[in-house]
């Protein structure tokens, strides 16, 4: 067991301080919008969100005690009593959250038995080392994807190797039923394309579990061993086509494709993932130029390039004009720099990449540690300060919780990295002032390296080398009603699809309550809801911000507040801003560490995550609507979900590439 809560037991809340929750109403953000967001997406075997809350905060403080106990560290009941009962009231309260992952497992015995890598939304892993171990990095990114984690990928292992004629066995492969056991059948596969092993005469995959089997331990269902065969055979197939030839950034972005392709597979997953390569590969480029390839396996990625000061940004910047690929990350800013506003130190000198919505700098093999704070739901900077402690002794919890895995845990260990997040940036600056805001964001961000230093002092562990970002926080945000991360909101009014399993007891409640429900474009056995949307304030929505301006709120961000990156999908114009891309990259190249462009006309998505509508539209769709009608059964179990930003999952029906 990896959190011993047979011998140190379990940290609870008293039952009378939660009988006051138990029907208290819920602020929920955008009424049914965000509560069918959170009994989709989070909500476990028909838990209510004052039970969610419980199960996040007696885990957080389980893991806590825990390791305090388990290291001789000192351990004061009364105070971690009266934290919990604070950390408890302001997550009731959306002034904070963990990340989606932390939403939906933190507190469970597959955390405490299994580890902290489903804790964590996302990952990176590099191939540079695939002549040593060509499959490696690729059921790294199987195993992690089967436990709910989005991975970005480099594509650094190209030319390292040639693919070989492999050898044959007579013998089959008894495929085991699990994830272990699919990334051994995977790692034989390609193994044996490298010249260690050999292929098996079949792959006996009759002890995998039928489609549909729930499983209990991280929640979802078997998707069966039809994704499995299917996937094995396809990477078969691409590299019979290489025999001979040299591994390049194709077959690696293919294979790692046709991974996640397997993953999401009947439904019961959703897959994240970001390749990254070289700005001058014009085969990478145009990776999402082929139609065949795009509708076979390579939606499943987002791909940017590594970018550098001073580089010619034409040739990327054309095509991200087009379809919003690829997107830019600069390499060197992220190594050397935290907050931009303060020198180099190189302390990131180790990292590789990023995870799927570039909100992270990464190492190899390392995951996200995540929490989310909502500074507009505070009224004043001491409010935000006490949430702030909570929110960020969470996230330190997160890293004390090994994940099992040998390389993982030695770069998370003496990282510790955190990502402490700020969402509804746009709604704070509204109601706080710009300056002032930009106040808050420097002095809390001070606290936080305080607080980190604090923290790391009583746990006896590492100082985290990076503690602040600024996440896309899709359907998080949603349960809070607050914009996501740095974004302005969509439209005055607008429809908000949300994406749920066509089984769901939700897709039938929703349809009798007058919802508009029809099937997934993309996804099998998925129903898409479309909620009619009206925002309150008179604030400015998206459309009506130039692009300048809104690269340029990343930037402070990225100044200010977040010491890894901020995660920023600058829409634009095409026909007023297409021309200016050049112009922004060149302006903030020193400024930033990762930038995504994504056109917001003739985008070709079809049921995209957010959709304007005008306001005779909404309040016809409004008028069909009637309150939310039965229960969730109890021994639900619900989808997994990946990373949060709404456009990292969805492909282009047009050939085209993601946004973020």
């Amino acid at each position: 067991m990896i959190v011993d809560v047979e011998r140190h037991g379990r940290f609870r809340l008293a039952a009378d301080f939660l009988a006051a929750y138990r029907e208290r109403p819920v602020p929920w953000g955008f009424g049914a919008l965000s509560e069918v967001t959170y009994l989709r997406t989070y909500s476990r075997d028909g838990e209510r969100w004052w039970q969610t809350c419980q199960r996040v905060v007696e885990g957080m403080f389980t893991v806590l005690h825990a390791h305090c106990a388990a290291h001789g560290r000192r351990w004061d009941a009364r105070e971690a009593v009266a934290l919990a009962a604070d950390a408890y009231a302001r997550l009731f309260e959306f002034k904070w959250t963990p990340p989606g992952r932390g939403l939906w497992i933190m507190g469970t015995d597959f955390v405490y038995e299994r580890g902290g890598a489903a804790l964590n939304n996302c990952g990176f892993v590099s191939t540079a080392d695939v002549a040593d171990d060509y499959a490696a990095p690729f059921v790294w990114m199987l195993h992690m994807t089967m436990l709910g984690v989005g991975v970005g990928f480099d594509t650094a292992g190209a030319g390292q190797l040639r693919v070989q004629q492999p050898r044959r066995d007579a013998a089959p492969h008894v495929v085991d039923d699990s994830r272990e056991g699919w990334g051994a059948a995977l790692g034989r596969l390609l193994g044996a394309y490298a010249g260690q092993g050999s292929l098996p005469a079949r792959w006996d995959t009759s002890r995998v579990r039928p489609a549909g089997t729930p499983l209990r331990g991280i929640g979802s269902y078997a998707s069966g061993p039809g994704p499995l065969e299917d996937m094995l055979d396809a990477i078969a197939v691409l590299h019979d086509r290489y025999l001979e030839r040299p591994v390049d950034a194709r077959l690696i972005v293919d294979v790692m494709n046709l991974i996640g392709r397997g993953v999401v597979a009947g439904g019961v997953r959703r897959s994240a993932q970001i390749a990254f390569g070289q700005a001058a590969d014009r085969d990478f480029l145009d990776l999402k130029r082929d139609p065949e390839r795009l509708r076979s396996h390579g939606w499943v990625s987002n791909n940017s390039v590594y970018a550098t000061l001073g580089m010619d940004y034409r040739e990327a910047a054309s095509r991200s004009a087009t379809n919003g690929e690829p997107g830019f990350f600069w390499l060197d800013n992220a190594r050397a720099y935290g907050r931009m506003a303060d020198p180099p130190d190189w302390a990131d000198a180790g990292a590789l990449g990023s995870n799927p919505c570039v909100e992270q700098t990464l190492w190899d093999r390392e995951l996200c540690t995540l929490v989310e704070t909502f500074p507009a739901r505070h009224a004043d900077y001491r409010d935000y300060e006490r949430t702030l402690r909570l929110a960020f002794l969470y996230g330190k919890a997160v890293t004390l919780v090994p994940t099992g895995i040998a390389r993982t845990d030695a770069v998370m260990q003496r990282n510790r990295r955190i990502g402490c997040s700020m969402t509804g940036v746009v709604q704070a600056i509204n109601r706080h002032g710009y300056r002032q805001f930009l106040h808050w964001c420097d002095s809390a961000y001070r606290r936080v390296r305080r607080l980190d230093d604090e923290l790391s002092s009583w746990l006896a562990v590492p100082r985290s080398i990076k503690t602040t970002s600024i996440k896309p926080s899709g359907t998080v945000s949603l349960l809070a009603g607050a914009t996501p991360g740095v974004h302005w909101d969509h439209a005055p009014y607008y429809l908000r699809r949300v994406r749920v399993r066509d089984d769901h007891p939700l897709v039938e409640q929703c349809r009798a309550a007058g919802y508009a429900i029809e099937a997934d474009a993309y996804a099998a056995r998925t129903q898409v809801i479309a909620f009619p949307v009206q925002v309150a304030d008179t604030a400015r929505r998206k459309r009506d911000v130039p692009l300048w301006e809104k690269v340029d709120l990343a930037a402070q961000m990225q100044r200010y507040w977040s010491d890894n990156q901020v995660s920023c999908t600058a829409d634009f114009d095409p026909a007023r801003e297409g021309d200016a891309l050049v112009r922004v990259l060149e302006a903030y190249e020193d400024r930033l560490k990762a930038l995504v462009f994504l056109p917001d006309s003739g985008h070709g998505y079809e049921q995209p995550p957010y959709e304007a509508i005008d306001e005779r539209t909404y309040r016809e769709m409004h008028a069909r609507l009637r309150p939310l009608a039965g229960e969730l059964p109890h021994d639900r179990t619900i989808e997994e979900w990946f990373c949060e930003g709404d456009y990292c999952e969805l492909p282009r029906a047009d050939g085209g590439g993601h946004g973020r």
